[in-house]
């Protein structure tokens, strides 16, 4: 067998990307994601494409965010770990996968095909997600009118809201930043991703309950692919009453008031209870993800 040949693409020779079979649908699913020529690589053997990887980042991002497009040609993991090894940017890997694609052979083996890459190349799974999209065909979720919104224009009351409810959580990634930093890093890392967003500061809003007691946050925003549920967090003592659901609805209503066509959300497989208030309001799932990082963050 010849060697891999890794190379990086631009403008003149973007189109190599394309020409890799795409049995997980990454395209359909990227069809909103502006991806950088010059942050896209290949590997190549004997002129043929057998692995990719697009980095992706935000319009004002010097560094890319994350992998969120990997492919693996079958029997090729070695390939595709070699194109993960050997790049200048080591972040977080997204691996976007079809709704229930364990239940499929075709998409099974796909998807465990780029694990068993990805895994060669040292990086490790932090979680799985449902990804959800909400659209009017689904009816607005029902407001139970319990809570009182607002918005807040002090970052702190928001730091200290998500410390909090980020100090009893199921979030995969906030448990990483608090093992690696505390709940500071953890509340923080959450603020730097609502800032990074484009929408509006003005758009963060606090929930209370009728006695006034800080029940949660939620936290309406688009992202660069469109409107998403950017956050929702309920305090730890307020939380038994379902609050999670009414800030899932608020959020919803909050950006379909101002446009949004659809809204996209998203949780971690594990987190049961945030789950079922998703299917409550009315957002099916329509992908999977597994998130990996590498065995040393950098």
């Amino acid at each position: 067998m010849t060697d891999t040949v890794i190379r990086v693409l631009d403008t003149s020779d973007a189109h190599l990307f394309d020409t890799l079979p795409d049995p997980l649908g990454a395209r359909a699913t990227h069809a909103r994601t502006a991806h950088r020529p010059e942050w896209k690589r290949v590997a190549l053997r004997d002129g043929e494409v057998v692995a990719r990887g697009a980095w992706w980042g935000g319009p004002d991002d010097d560094a890319p965010v994350n992998i969120n497009w990997f492919d693996v040609a079958e029997g090729e993991e070695e390939a595709g770990a070699h194109l993960l090894r050997t790049a200048p940017h080591q972040v977080e890997l997204e691996l976007n996968l079809p709704a229930g694609w364990r239940d499929d052979p075709v998409t099974r083996a796909a998807g465990e095909t780029r694990l068993r890459a990805a895994r060669a190349a040292g990086y490790e799974v932090l979680v799985e997600r449902f990804m959800y999209r909400w659209t009017p065909d689904r009816g607005r979720p029902g407001r139970p009118g319990r809570l009182r919104f607002a918005a807040e224009p002090d970052d702190a009351v928001f730091f200290d809201a998500l410390r909090r409810v980020h100090s009893v959580t199921l979030d995969a990634h906030a448990l990483r930043a608090i093992e690696e930093g505390g709940l500071d890093q953890a509340a923080q890392e959450e603020l730097d991703f609502f800032r990074w967003c484009p929408s509006p500061r003005e758009w963060w809003q606090v929930a209370y309950t009728p006695d006034g007691d800080l029940a949660g946050i939620h936290i309406p925003a688009h992202n660069p692919s469109g409107p998403c549920v950017g956050f929702i967090g309920v305090v730890p003592e307020q939380r038994g009453r379902g609050y999670a659901y009414d800030l899932l609805a608020e959020c919803t209503h909050f950006l379909v008031e101002r446009g949004a066509e659809f809204v996209a959300g998203a949780t971690d497989q594990g987190n049961a209870p945030m789950a079922v208030n998703f299917a409550r309001a009315g957002y099916p799932v329509v992908r999977e993800r597994v998130n990996l990082v590498p065995g040393v963050r950098g």
